[in-house]
């Protein structure tokens, strides 16, 4: 009887031993095959400098098709008509209006020569929800009550502004046909507006019409986008800006180009030497930019597939929603993490923002506790392994790098374009070159901006990039439109004398 009792035991420690033997197979092929997830991620986001250069060149020879006729290249590359930018000894009281979304902001700055200024309140005002599909008329309406509410509270004396014209810088960082300078057509409404009878109108005129109804002596000396705002403070600031580039929720550059070389203006910009140039450069496209089968399913399943390629590559708004999708394939090849697949909001596009990448990216606490509480609160998937938690913030990484490296490539391709890369043999290589930068995902994500920083001093070389400075220059869509407004009215003035 013993030895039948002693050999079940021994029975059944075998299975049981069996049992967790084959349990930690499985895990181990798990393991395997959600590590490998990541290491295929990684080759397929691969940016290596051969490559890196391939883009340069790719976004220079795009920009000099863009420059030659409308359609021929994927860069719009749109003419602003602004060739006078600010020297940093304009003076005088101006206002600014940034329209880029659902708010307005208002600001006035007195400008005092020297490159400085005296910053006063800015007014923000969110833009009722019924505006947005509106008339053209009401929603200028409501922005001209806003400005003028707000402008006779700075200056004090109501009477003053019936007298007196006060020059406005107005940012309106929508799709816009440049006529002028102060002047352009909407050409089509983003970002949730729906105003039809604007299709086509002059979008300075239609402001203007509005504040004369509300009583307000202001006249728009500047139409502009957030990211010439951007040039044109850095330019106040520093005569050896040559190009801007903003880095948010969406991303765009422009530049300052020789007219001469604008073919597409057919010689109307004869009287000018240099002009800013719009490159709308977020639809830029080149077969030597690293695609994965993320990126594929996430422009397929976008609201404007296969457009804006370079934007859902680099940009703030889609970098949160790669790395989901990472995670997603994840939790399909691991069974610690099988659970998450039931919960709907893994599924749920754009639920993890760019923002929390870069918690997670920069999380330094040796159980990664900001990953684990991000995956909870965001996925609802509680205890996820550390090993996992690693292998996540290791995809936000490469995520982030691959966005970084060919953000620096792009502007390496402005500079390669305008002789500033240290490559053309020309005089220019040597002077000093100053591109500006705004926009949250450089300001506020570390990660971003170092490896952005460094991709750029590892194409150009030593001896180049120590004539190439990268500045951060905030509020280009507010302080920038003032001080452009500023040059463009004294530039008007010396003129007409």
């Amino acid at each position: 009887m013993g030895v039948v009792l002693s050999a079940g035991c021994a029975l059944g420690v075998c299975v049981a031993a069996a049992v967790m033997v084959g349990r930690s197979v499985k895990r181990r092929r798990g393991w395997k095959r959600v590590a490998k997830v990541v290491e295929e991620l990684e080759v397929a986001c691969a940016t290596p400098l051969g490559r890196l250069r391939q883009v340069v060149d790719a976004m220079a020879v795009e920009m000099h098709a863009g420059l030659a006729s409308d359609g021929g290249s994927k860069l719009k590359m749109l003419i602003t008509y602004v060739h006078n930018l600010p020297t940093g000894r304009e003076k005088g009281t101006y206002y600014a209006l940034d329209l880029g979304g659902t708010y307005i902001r208002v600001l006035r700055i007195d400008l005092v020569g020297e490159r400085s200024f005296v910053r006063h309140i800015v007014h923000e005002q969110t833009i009722p929800d019924h505006l947005l599909t509106s008339t053209s008329e009401e929603l200028f309406d409501f922005v001209a009550e806003s400005l003028k509410t707000f402008s006779e509270s700075e200056e004090g004396d109501p009477e003053y502004l019936k007298t007196e014209t006060r020059e406005l810088g107005f940012t309106f960082s929508f799709p816009v046909r440049q006529r002028s300078p102060l002047s352009g057509t909407l050409i089509k409404w983003t970002k949730g507006f729906s105003i039809k009878d604007m299709i086509g109108k002059d979008i300075s005129q239609c402001l203007e019409q509005a504040m004369a109804r509300h009583g307000l002596n202001m006249r728009v000396a500047a139409l502009i986008n957030d990211t010439v705002g951007t040039l044109a403070l850095s330019h106040y600031h520093d005569e050896d800006t040559a190009a801007a580039v903003t880095f948010g929720t969406g991303t765009n550059a422009c530049y300052l180009e020789r007219a001469d070389a604008i073919i597409k203006s057919h010689g109307l910009l004869a009287t000018s030497e240099c002009m800013v140039v719009n490159m709308e450069w977020g639809n830029f496209w080149s077969s030597h930019l690293p695609r994965t089968s993320y990126d594929v399913e996430l422009d397929a399943e976008s609201c404007n597939p296969n457009e804006q390629g370079f934007e859902k590559l680099i940009s703030g708004m889609y970098l949160g929603d790669i790395v989901r999708r990472v995670i997603l394939r994840l939790s399909q090849e691991s069974e610690e993490l099988d659970p998450a697949l039931a919960s709907s909001k893994l599924h749920t596009p754009f639920i993890l923002t760019t923002p929390m990448v870069a918690v997670m990216h920069e999380d330094d606490s040796p159980d990664l506790s900001e990953v684990a509480r991000i995956l909870q609160e965001t996925f609802e998937i509680p205890e996820v392994p550390l090993n996992i938690r690693r292998l996540i913030v290791k995809t936000c990484d490469i995520v982030t790098r691959r966005a970084a490296q060919l953000a620096a490539a792009g502007i390496m391709g402005i500079l390669k374009k305008i002789g500033r890369d240290g490559t053309s043999g020309k005089d220019t290589e040597t002077r000093r070159t100053v591109v500006a930068i705004d926009g949250s995902l450089y300001t506020n994500y570390r990660s971003f901006r170092n490896y952005l920083n460094e991709a750029t001093e590892q194409i150009l070389g030593p001896d180049a990039s120590s004539h190439v400075v990268i500045k951060v220059m905030k509020d280009g869509s507010g302080i920038g439109a003032a001080v452009l407004a500023a040059a463009l009215t004294s530039s008007s003035s010396s003129s007409s004398d």
